[in-house]
């Protein structure tokens, strides 16, 4: 399993490296945190990682995948916090974000999957919650079915 785990790190951030090299770099800094935020077509996942994680892989289903990074400490260690979010297209219909946290050793991500058509654009509005202070994230990601 931990290999499944580590090979699913390697390949979201593989993904992350990919299109941030491709459009900007994909983090915000939020006061006294660093948001590390990504939305990819699910099919990047291999089917076992998929699998060890729940997550259901379609052409037509993306992976939204967020990280929070305390930087007032040494080492820019994660934080575990609340997070929320919608996503919506560009018709206006709205759908609610059921996040879920992954722990693997120090790293701490959270996960939630959303619906698309090929070249839609999702508007993503994330509400994250860090000791009562709450913080808002919005980026895009247009999607196409492979």
């Amino acid at each position: 399993m931990k290999h499944i785990i580590n090979k699913f790190v390697l390949i979201v951030f593989l993904a992350a490296a990919f299109i941030a090299s491709a459009t900007a770099e994909n983090m915000k800094k939020m006061d006294n945190i660093n948001v590390h935020y990504i939305a990819l077509g699910s099919t990047f996942l291999t089917p076992e990682i998929a699998k060890a994680y729940g997550i259901e892989r379609s052409r037509y289903k993306g992976l939204v995948n967020i990280s929070v990074l305390d930087n007032t400490q040494d080492g820019h260690p994660a934080k575990t916090v609340f997070i929320s979010g919608k996503a919506r297209n560009d018709v206006g219909q709205i759908k609610s974000l059921e996040f879920m946290e992954v722990k693997e050793g120090d790293a701490v991500y959270y996960l939630a999957q959303v619906n698309y058509t090929h070249e839609e654009t999702i508007y993503f509005d994330i509400m994250i919650t860090d000791k009562g202070q709450q913080h808002n994230l919005k980026f895009s990601q247009k999607f196409y079915v492979d």
